[in-house]
């Protein structure tokens, strides 16, 4: 059965979907996290089905990234432009382009600057191709690597986010993908923040509008689609905080510019880190059965910390979730639940929780009292 161990903190009000309540926008579809924390500062529809459209790309570079990190490719490899990216996603295709020549070897590295600054088709084709033979193979590779790193719902039909059925993803999942670049790529998520490129003798200037608003944003991409309008995912970063945000639904770029401002400025700005429980504080209990004590401590593996609200405070409900009562003996530092913090009835942030210390099994007499006690309100759980 399940055992809830309710503890109720009286703190404010961690966000997510209640952060609805602190502000409003004109997205159809927003979602933002500390990057720090995980913690959700802000959802609307996160996990409503949207065409990725030039989003797409980031995971068409998570790939790229991955091959560089892992030692399979290096920067310096190169890569042919075929006719089908030339006329597909280059000059003649009338899409964006870094205008790659065809028949011309490029460095990956450019393909990726190509990308990340130019929302280059052509580079998206010609590392598709480059990578698995054929868009249609690449495209597979990149779900599958959606649900590695734990993207459930994100499917890939092409490169590029161009216009192709079945091809989906969610603004909660395009933020963990961002967060998921950022963390595990440091070296290589810089271009996704370069303001410029020039390739092909033809300079472009970076399609996301955050860069140029000097409010410390670094990236990441933009996309348009006719089925959901203007998206937008940024990460900005400003005395030490971090916020990343994706936002779709939009009706012009301008207000996909204007609302996109206004949220990460606003999530910077709005909440401060808190500390909840310090490193090897016990943060509950849970039930033994069995055992010489009939509870064990629970901790985390370090301090848990979320981020609340400055104004606006309100009452935060946590609850420890576990399968029990737990069956002697219990080793410590044994996985037992979950701390889960809720605002209202949306879960904003969830901890792993361990066994504090070791209980034993206790004495045949302890264990019998405990067979009675299960017996007489083991049904009521």
């Amino acid at each position: 059965m399940a055992g809830l161990l309710a503890v109720v903190l009286f703190m404010a009000a961690t966000l997510n979907e209640a952060a609805a309540q602190l502000f409003e926008t004109k997205a159809t579809q927003a979602f933002m996290i500390d990057a720090e924390t995980g913690t959700v500062l802000f959802s609307k529809d996160a996990d409503t089905n949207i065409q990725p459209a030039s989003l797409a790309k980031l995971m068409t570079l998570e790939l790229a990234f991955n091959a560089i990190k892992s030692g399979r490719l290096t920067r310096e490899d190169t890569f042919v432009v075929s006719e089908n990216a030339w006329r597909t996603g280059g000059a003649p295709s009338g899409t964006s382009t870094m205008f790659a020549a065809v028949k011309s070897a490029i460095r990956l590295e450019d393909l990726i600057r190509g990308i990340a600054v130019q929302s280059a088709n052509d580079g998206c084709i010609v590392i598709a191709e480059g990578f698995a033979g054929s868009e249609i193979n690449f495209a597979l590779q990149m779900t599958e690597r959606a649900r590695e790193i734990g993207l459930a719902k994100s499917t890939f039909v092409n490169s590029t986010g161009l216009p192709a059925e079945g091809q989906m993803t969610t603004v909660r999942e395009l933020v963990q993908l961002s967060h998921h670049l950022w963390r595990e790529y440091p070296d290589l998520y810089r271009y996704l923040g370069e303001k410029d490129f020039t390739w092909n003798k033809i300079s472009q200037r970076n399609r996301n509008p955050l860069l140029a608003m000097e409010i410390g944003a670094d990236g990441l991409a933009v996309g348009a689609s006719e089925q959901n309008g203007f998206g937008i995912v940024g990460s900005v970063s400003q005395g030490g905080k971090r916020v990343i945000a994706a936002m779709s639904g939009f009706t012009s770029d301008r207000e996909r510019a204007e609302e996109a401002r206004k949220l990460v400025e606003w999530g910077l700005r709005s909440f401060e880190k808190t500390e909840i429980f310090a490193a090897d504080e016990v943060a509950g209990e849970a039930q033994v059965y069995g055992g010489t004590k009939s509870g064990v401590a629970l901790k985390a593996k370090g301090p848990i910390d979320i981020f609340l609200p400055i104004t606006n405070r309100d009452k935060v409900t946590a609850r420890i979730i576990y399968q029990g009562p737990l069956s002697a003996p219990v080793e410590e530092g044994q996985p037992v639940g979950t701390l889960k913090v809720w605002i209202g009835d949306t879960l904003s942030q969830e901890t792993p929780l361990f066994a504090a210390e070791t209980v034993e099994v206790g004495t045949l007499q302890s264990r019998a009292l405990d067979a009675v006690e299960e017996l007489a309100i083991g049904w009521l759980r």
